[in-house]
């Protein structure tokens, strides 16, 4: 079972920066296409970013598109989401995960980082 550790969230004005991460337990971690996703209090959960096994296909929500970036470095089993102008609305427990094959559901999830953005 892959084990996903999620880090760097944290308290921000709105307007600035984070760098979340998110650090698998295996080395198929390479072979997995990942994905971020968020929730924020009485909302659903929803996507937010993917980025496939190798890192040459990214996809994006339309809210996150031109801020947001994610990415990966496989020798480290970690994938990265790099926030800009970060909003209010943005506050929310940020979550990975790994989707297996394209196409799948996405399977195993970290437990997640909490972002709270200020106004």
């Amino acid at each position: 079972q892959v084990q996903l550790v999620e880090s760097g969230g944290g308290l921000v004005q709105a307007g600035g920066s984070l760098r979340l991460s998110c650090a698998a337990s295996e080395r198929t971690f390479s072979s997995y296409n990942m994905g971020w996703f968020r929730q924020a209090p009485g909302k659903e959960r929803e996507f937010v970013a993917r980025i496939n096994w190798s890192g040459t296909v990214k996809s994006y929500s339309e809210s996150v598109k031109g801020r947001f970036t994610i990415s990966r470095d496989n020798a480290k089993n970690t994938v990265y989401l790099q926030m800009n102008s970060l909003k209010p609305e943005e506050t929310a427990v940020y979550y990975c995960a790994t989707q297996r094959a394209t196409g799948a559901s996405f399977d195993y999830w970290g437990q997640g980082t909490q972002v709270t953005v200020s106004s």
